[in-house]
């Protein structure tokens, strides 16, 4: 008797604590995600070249990578039409999403010798984006005097962050990760 009630104490003690868990659980962000969905900015222009685009799958977000051969630390993005560098044309048409993000990388998509470091021409998609979760197409806008922009078509207008990595070796990379929802 003296031991059934004490795992009965015990389990109503274990419930408590539980339910309290979820009480806190569900006031907290979806996987931590605060980072909203205003216009971001940072950094300034570079020589370093663009090499590589691709994208990747997180429990939590999609993320775009866009890869410089160097130090590249300058970017803008927001939610809105893009245009391709240096002849003002709409991407939307050509763009997979429910919303657009205009992503400006501050440096160029050719070396030295004005030769493309990046196999894509204006309009090109980037990336395969088939089975993501939230991201639905990389299109690239072009390369024109210094700056390189992308439209990334995205499920629906969702927060997001941008930021530098350096490496590998002696190449930095620009990240941009749009989580999968809002904040519960």
């Amino acid at each position: 008797m003296r031991l059934r009630r004490t795992l009965l104490a015990l389990v109503m003690v274990l419930g408590g604590l539980l339910a309290g868990t979820g009480g806190a659980t569900a006031a907290t962000p979806y996987c931590g995600i605060t980072w909203g969905s205003t216009a971001k900015a940072a950094g300034t222009l570079s020589a370093a070249p663009l090499v590589d685009v691709r994208a990747g799958q997180h429990d939590c977000w999609d993320r775009v990578v866009f890869e410089f051969a160097g130090p590249a630390n300058g970017w803008s993005v927001r939610y809105g039409e893009t245009y391709t560098e240096g002849q003002g044309l709409a991407l939307s048409p050509y763009t997979a999403g429910g919303a657009l993000l205009r992503v400006s990388l501050r440096a160029p998509a050719y070396d030295a010798d004005h030769t493309a470091t990046v196999p894509y021409r204006t309009g090109d998609h980037a990336v395969t984006a088939l089975g993501y979760r939230t991201l639905r197409d990389v299109v690239f806008g072009g390369s024109f005097e210094g700056y390189t922009t992308f439209a990334v078509g995205v499920r629906a207008q969702l927060p997001y962050r941008v930021f530098v990595l350096a490496g590998p070796g002696t190449h930095s990379r620009i990240v941009l990760d749009v989580a999968h929802q809002w904040q519960a």
